[in-house]
């Protein structure tokens, strides 16, 4: 014997806008992703002044040797590795973490920039790179004469 199961289009509605709140809630909530203990994405504040463009990422526990930083064209990468701690078998974990592995961010940057004149300074976890602008596009000052 068959059933017939009565159909109510309501109830698959409210999966598919489930499945929308808790896309937007992933892409928009969340700094970086954690996949398998490893971090692929440094938190990143960019900003621009008459001179430069100034781009900070937190990479809480990295050297600056572990760090690299590549300006082609347009885009500002920066990338490295950290390494995890040796594990010991006896210890047994209830929470953890730390963040490990290799780690990219790639930033398009919203004006012209001279690389060769590129500083960054690591200090308390953050690295902070200072992009001086390109001539063409700082802003110039243009006298007025009155006649």
């Amino acid at each position: 014997m068959s059933s017939i199961i009565r159909w109510e289009p309501a109830r698959e509605m409210m999966t598919l806008r489930e499945a929308m709140d808790r896309l937007f809630d992933e892409a928009f909530t969340r700094p970086f992703s954690l996949a398998n203990g490893n971090w692929s994405v440094p938190a990143v504040d960019m900003y621009q002044t008459d001179n430069e463009v100034v781009v900070k990422a937190a990479l809480p526990g990295i050297k600056a040797d572990e760090v690299q930083i590549n300006v082609t064209g347009e885009v500002l990468t920066i990338k490295g590795e950290t390494r995890q701690e040796n594990e010991t078998k006896q210890k047994t974990y209830h929470l953890r973490e730390q963040r490990w592995g290799a780690f990219e961010r790639s930033i398009v940057l919203p004006t012209d920039v001279v690389a060769d004149k590129a500083r960054a300074d690591f200090e308390n976890g953050v690295l902070t790179v200072m992009l001086p602008k390109a001539d063409e596009v700082k802003p110039k000052t243009i006298s007025i004469k009155s006649k």
